[in-house]
């Protein structure tokens, strides 16, 4: 029996997305008879009908290629059910344009919000399999997800090539990595890079504790000091407030990004002459890590695998070493924070690494 497969990206790009649209598309023309659809910038494509049929040669030749062939955009969850200017009732365009393309199963690449959307679909009785794309590495149930490795390797390159700047000028470096709710790419990146501290959405820092930790290491005789801070995180003071409370606040006292104020605050408090430094978007792009390109591949291929069983509405995840599947419904609305009792988060304390408490 031919299967029809509709696939999309949605959310933010990251590497490993056309290796794991190549895993599902090579094991599907494997496994079974079958038609694949592309979905032009994810959920928007589907809402709107957006689509091509595509050929075995459009698969060839992208396992390198960073990026999606697919094209993605962010359509956020919370609007889904929310008839807009445009009149458009969403849920039911998607639902016709499953139906129009004739699709047996949808497949569809990102995290959070599109685990959340996926589900709903889901539960609106279409076929729908969810494969684990971030660079947050923050989705519920998986213990890893493609392009969070890459990611980590951008993070730590750049904390490497700061390090020779900061002990060269014996500056204090405040570098942000991206996390705006879970810190695990700033953990990883700075304990691999050699961060003296590391702050975190999920342990509010006291920027008092951060001046001690840069004096302590002064006073042993080191000149220079690296700061990981992720874009999340917030003081101690901001975690009391309500996110209202928390914006209002921000824009009152001129926030301009987490690592700005931070190196402000040290230059004030030390003394020392800091710097911030912010590596933004190129931590999500270019060319997938070997781990990543493995990792996606056989992430699509037990997608693909699912579909041959006609096991539907599953998140693919990293399960203990062995890859498997969780219920959308248990991952959709679930976020995977680093937890204070971390292995990492432990290991990083007992060398002395500080977090701002």
């Amino acid at each position: 029996m031919k299967r029809r497969i509709g696939i999309l990206t949605s959310g933010g790009d990251c590497p490993g997305l056309n290796a794991c649209i190549r895993g599902v598309a090579r094991a599907s023309y494997s496994l079974f008879d079958t038609e694949i659809i592309g979905i032009q910038d994810g959920y928007a494509g589907l809402i709107s009908g957006d689509y091509r049929e595509m050929k075995q040669s459009d698969f060839s030749g992208i396992l390198t290629l960073g990026g999606t062939i697919l094209g993605t955009r962010r359509t956020p969850f919370r609007n889904m059910r929310v008839i807009e200017d445009d009149n458009v009732d969403k849920v039911k365009a998607m639902k016709e344009n499953y139906k129009k393309m004739r699709l047996d199963c949808l497949v569809t690449l990102g995290g959070n919000g599109t685990h959340k959307t996926a589900n709903l679909l889901s539960e609106e009785g279409l076929n729908v399999i969810g494969l684990p794309k971030t660079i947050d590495n923050d989705i519920w149930g998986t213990d890893v997800t493609f392009g969070f490795h890459t990611a980590v390797d951008i993070a730590t390159d750049v904390i490497d090539r700061i390090h020779t700047t900061a002990a060269s000028h014996g500056r204090c470096m405040v570098i942000e990595i991206m996390g705006n709710k879970a810190g695990w790419l700033t953990l990883y990146s700075g304990i691999a890079g050699g961060a003296d501290v590391i702050l975190l959405p999920e342990i509010p820092y006291d920027p008092k504790a951060v001046a001690k930790a840069i004096e302590r290491r002064a006073e042993a005789g080191k000149d220079f000091s690296i700061v990981a801070i992720a874009e999340g995180a917030m003081t101690q003071k901001e975690a009391k407030m309500k996110k209202k409370e928390r914006l209002a606040f921000r824009q009152e006292t001129g926030f301009n990004g987490a690592a700005n104020r931070l190196a402000a605050e040290l230059q004030q408090m030390v003394g020392v002459e800091a710097r911030a430094v912010i590596p933004g978007h190129v931590q999500r792009g270019g060319t997938p890590s070997a781990y990543d390109r493995m990792l996606s591949t056989i992430f699509g291929v037990h997608a693909a695998q699912l579909i041959a069983d006609g096991n539907y509405g599953q998140a693919v995840a990293m399960i203990g070493n062995q890859v498997g599947h969780n219920p959308l419904s248990e991952v959709a609305g679930k976020t995977k924070f680093v937890p204070d009792d971390a292995q990492a988060v432990k290991a990083a304390r007992a060398m002395g690494i500080s977090f701002g408490e």
